[in-house]
Parts: structure tokens; C-alpha cells; sequence
């Protein structure tokens, strides 16, 4: 038996504020994320970040949380599904597909100890970010070593470390975007909007900005665009330092001013929606978009449960 590990960051168990906090305590408690002493970062988190960044992060939760609960461990359970159904068409019987959450909601211990249930005597682990960064995929790595860490019947353990140029994954990025064009009746400029990380890991060694960049070119080529009719931006910055440039928000604004009527933004470097596709850019950033002068700003949702979402990672996983 093939047992598949798909990992996500995870979300709160409910749009509150305590349930945010509890879940941003265990996500910037976690040396990956935040590279800081302990002894320095701990008074900050625990006295500044969670009592102020709770309420706040609960109210965006707020606006786009589902009747079926939180939209990305929702977007997550059907990307398994859909992935479980294209191997069982493809390997009757001969896989199990489990997925878990870094952060918040099921455990890596809970979905490994699943896996080995099933019978799964070897493990193919594949973090849900296209784009390797240790903050991420790092993240992912380490949390699987520690629950193996003591175990004696190891199982034998394969991890894909990205896939940022795969050419079904960007091929599912195309149709997406086209279909989403076609909706519409008409192209706009396109904005590929990836999560940001402080320079100072890139300069550390992180190939991200390089894959993100990467992902983009690929994008932009399959897509036939010319250079004044796309733009990478990075996303969500936490913290004073420095981080990739440029910034999604400055560059939604810049657009709209220098006279770019419409936007289309799509998130390449998330698998599945949540806050930061859904609230962050869907809501927050259409909203400043219009403010700044623009006409009309669309959203492309993630690949989520796509058909060929899931046939591209079946392709990668069984290759």
C-alpha cells in the first residue's frame, strides 16, 4: 500500500478570538516561521501579536468563513478526495490518501498513524506549496521527523519538495485563468500575487523568490502574454523587516493609477483558498483596487478540487 501525505499550514477551529489566538500561537511559536530567538520573540508574540492580531485576524476570518466551517480545511478535504478518486482510477486498491495541517486542524501524527493503519509501508509526503521555502516546506519536513522521531517500523518515506514549474500543475494554472476569461468576456492585466517572506531568508539560501518568479514566467509564457500585461507581486507581510518586493497592495494601487481599468489576480503559490486568497486579496485587495481608481478587479479562485488539479498531482506523485 502507497500512503500519500498531503501537509497544509491549517486554520483556526472557528472565526474567534480565542481560537485564532490559540492557532497563531502554535504558527509564529514555530522556529521556521519566525527566525528569532526564543528569549527575544516570545514577549512579543504573547504581549503584543496575539492580544492585538486575535480580534483582527478573527473579524477576516469572519468574511469568508463557510456554513461548513473554514474554507481552507474545506478546499483542503476536497483537493484529498479528488486526488484519492484519480489514483484509485489509476492504482485500484493500491493507495490511501490522507491530509494534515501543520498549525490547526488534523494533526501530522493523526494522519501518519492513519497511513499506517491502511498498511502503508511506504509514504510519499507532498507539502501543498508549489514553492519550496524553508518557512513552508521546511516547516512540513520537520514536523514529519518529529512524529517518526522514536519509531523503530519506520515506514520508508519519500518527500516532493515542490513543484514549481511542473507542467501540470502550470497547465491547470492556464486553464483556470482562461476559463476565468472566458466568464468574464474579456482579458485584463494580469497580477500573480505570491505570499512574500523577508529578504533576509533569500538571502540566507530560500529558493522561493526564484521558484515564484519562475512559476510566473512559466505562466505568463503558456498564457501567450506580453511583458506589459502581467506583474508578480508578494503578499501579506508581517513584521518591520524587509520583505519581497514589490508589495501586492502598492502594486494593486500602482496599476490603478498609472490607468490599468481592470485586474485579474491569481495566486499561484496556494494549492487551496484561505484567508489570504479569499479575504486578503478577493476582498481586501478588489476593495483598495476600486478606491484607488480601477474598474473592476477579479479573483481567480486557487486550483482547489480541480479535475486537473488533481491529475497534475497524481502525475507528479506517481512519476
Amino acid at each position: 500500500m502507497l500512503g500519500i501525505l498531503l501537509t497544509n499550514i491549517g486554520t483556526p477551529a472557528a472565526p474567534r478570538a480565542r481560537e485564532v489566538r490559540q492557532f497563531l500561537r502554535r504558527f509564529l511559536s514555530d522556529p521556521r516561521v519566525v527566525e528569532l530567538p526564543r528569549v527575544a520573540w516570545y514577549p512579543i508574540l504573547y504581549g503584543l501579536v496575539l492580544p492585538l492580531r486575535g480580534p483582527k485576524s478573527a473579524r477576516a476570518y469572519q468574511r469568508i468563513w463557510l456554513p461548513e466551517g473554514s474554507p481552507h480545511a474545506l478546499y483542503t478535504e476536497r483537493l484529498r478526495l479528488a486526488l484519492a478518486h484519480e489514483l484509485q482510477l489509476r492504482q485500484p486498491g493500491q493507495t490511501c490518501v490522507e491530509a494534515a495541517f501543520l498549525y490547526g486542524g488534523q494533526s501530522v501524527a493523526a494522519a501518519l498513524e492513519r497511513l499506517r493503519v491502511a498498511g502503508a509501508r511506504r509514504i510519499i509526503a507532498l507539502p501543498l506549496f508549489p514553492q519550496t521555502s524553508g518557512t513552508t516546506t521546511g516547516a512540513a519536513y520537520d514536523e514529519i521527523a518529529r512524529c517518526l522521531r522514536g519509531q523503530r517500523d519506520l515506514p520508508d518515506v519519500r518527500l516532493i519538495s515542490g513543484y514549481a514549474t511542473h507542467a501540470d500543475y502550470i497547465g491547470a494554472l492556464v486553464a483556470s485563468i482562461q476559463e476565468h476569461w472566458q466568464q468574464q468576456g474579456a482579458k485584463s492585466h494580469l497580477l500573480m500575487s505570491f505570499h512574500g517572506i523577508p529578504i533576509r531568508c533569500v538571502a540566507k539560501g530560500d529558493p522561493y523568490e526564484r521558484q515564484c518568479r519562475a512559476t510566473a514566467a512559466h505562466l505568463a509564457s503558456a498564457l501567450q502574454l506580453g511583458a506589459d500585461e502581467w506583474t508578480i507581486s508578494f503578499q501579506s507581510r508581517f513584521g518591520t523587516e524587509r520583505w519581497l518586493e514589490p508589495a501586492t497592495y502598492a502594486t494593486l494601487t500602482r496599476l490603478a493609477s498609472q490607468g490599468t481599468r481592470a485586474v485579474t489576480v491569481c495566486c499561484p503559490g496556494f494549492s487551496v483558498d484561505c484567508l489570504e486568497t479569499l479575504e486578503e486579496i478577493a476582498i481586501g485587495g478588489r476593495e483598495l483596487y476600486l478606491h484607488a481608481g480601477g474598474e473592476r478587479c477579479d479573483y481567480v479562485m486557487a486550483l482547489n478540487d480541480r479535475p486537473d488539479h488533481a491529475r497534475a498531482l497524481a502525475n507528479l506523485l506517481l512519476a
